[in-house]
């Protein structure tokens, strides 16, 4: 192993094509390492919206985790720092349930007898699986439904395997078809009605999505962060089509054009004010609509404008663990005239795309995996950057100006750009670089 991080330039990277990534930025390839700035996202049961948290956003629902007292260890935390106290509870498995799977059949039982303590019945139960039940390749939908028919209510599995994080069906993308699964065909009528889906927070209330949304003639908008009662979570059934937001909730929106017959329409979050308006301009045409966000646009591109001419000098480095594709939002940021030095993040196959337009504008820029084992020896030396985006680029720059961007309420559109900007402005004013 060499005593020295690796990165590889957006020049060198987009010479390449996506089957020929070096094994370094390919985590499957190599001992992952957890370092700090990987434990804050790398589990699928860690912070922000994990499976854990996201396993419990239909109301009034609750979760049997399944797994050794190890993995259930930092769901007592959550529980505790996040309100979810009363809605946790535990199958700890021993080694005699690994070894013969008794587990499986104590886990109806155990459903049972959760919902013959509760005061008030849930709404449903989810079952979370660790690992353990990933090698062991229990088969959880069949366990659900002999839990359901005992229980007489809605038990739905979710998976916090970090062993398919990279698969098919990564765990963030099963839940969502979890938690959306038990929706059932409704009558739509006259229905003017449009799911969000995507998120598991909302998006912040001075978004302009909602006022274009409702000047198509759309009157009920619904988002699963929003819904106050399982009753209200049911009537999404009766949207005329769903938004989605984020590439993660597609497999659950094709499930519900398959099982419902509800159309839907993708929209990226982006960072780039021409791409967005162009975004808003094919959901009009979609909808045989018309739309004209120009004053938006304009102030988008503004506060960009803005911070360019404050800080053009400043040097960026962007993370992952933030409210952005990596990629993208340092493609946006270059655009925009200012200077990207790093970029910590793994690498898809869309975000090739984004790498090919950031080599023609800053070839030098380099890209780390966070997961990497050489990452261990990172010296911010090298590169030092005044100002990160991220928790996981200001693990590696103590000294530069924090913009973590990873609030649970989600900034999307042209207001989500303004906010940006305003917040890396409001961060260096903080760490004394404005």
């Amino acid at each position: 192993m060499t005593d020295k991080a690796y990165s590889i330039t957006a020049g060198e990277l987009a010479e390449l094509s996506e089957g020929q990534l070096p094994d370094p930025l390919v985590s499957s390839r190599h001992l992952i390492y957890n370092s700090p700035a990987a434990l804050a996202y790398n589990s699928p049961g860690a912070q922000g919206f994990g499976v854990k948290r996201a396993g419990l956003a239909v109301p009034g629902s609750v979760m049997l985790l399944v797994s050794p007292g190890c993995c259930g260890r930092n769901t007592t935390v959550l529980s505790q720092t996040g309100g979810y106290g009363k809605r946790f509870f535990y199958y700890l498995l021993d080694e005699t349930d690994i070894v013969t799977g008794r587990h499986l059949k104590m886990i109806p039982q155990a459903v049972c007898r959760i919902v013959e303590a509760l005061s008030e019945k849930p709404s449903m139960v989810m079952i979370c699986l660790t690992c353990v039940d990933a090698l062991l390749g229990t088969d959880m939908e069949v366990v659900c439904r002999q839990a359901q028919e005992q229980a007489g209510l809605p038990v739905r599995p979710c998976y916090m395997y970090a062993l398919t994080r990279e698969g098919k069906k990564p765990p963030m993308v099963h839940v969502r078809e979890s938690i959306y699964s038990l929706l059932e065909p409704a009558p739509r009528r006259n229905s003017r009605t449009v799911n969000i889906l995507g998120h598991f927070a909302p998006l912040t209330d001075d978004c302009e999505l909602y006022d274009v949304l409702h000047s198509f003639g759309i009157t009920c908008i619904n988002e699963i962060s929003r819904m106050k009662s399982y009753d209200q979570y049911l009537g999404m059934s009766r949207a005329n089509f769903n938004l989605v937001l984020n590439a993660e909730a597609l497999p659950a929106a094709e499930d519900l054009s398959r099982r419902l017959g509800i159309p839907y329409i993708f929209m990226k979050r982006m960072y780039r004010p021409e791409k967005m308006d162009k975004q808003y301009r094919l959901l009009a045409g979609a909808l045989g609509q018309t739309v004209s966000l120009q004053e938006e646009k304009e102030a988008a591109a503004a506060a960009a404008a803005d911070f360019r001419d404050r800080h053009a000098d400043i040097r960026i480095a962007v993370g992952e663990a933030c409210n952005a594709n990596a990629f993208e939002l340092s493609l946006a940021l270059l655009e925009a005239g200012l200077c990207v030095t790093e970029i910590f993040a793994n690498i898809s196959r869309e975000d090739f795309f984004y790498i090919r337009q950031i080599a023609a504008i800053c070839p030098q820029t380099r890209i780390y995996s966070n997961l990497e084992p050489t990452m261990l020896y990172y010296d911010c030396s090298d590169r030092p950057a005044d100002l990160t985006i991220g928790k996981d680029a200001a693990y590696y720059h103590p000294r530069a100006a924090h913009l973590a961007w990873n609030e649970d309420i989600q900034p999307f559109g042209f207001s989500g750009i303004r906010r940006f900007y305003e917040s890396c402005q409001a961060a260096l004013a903080q760490g004394g670089r404005a």
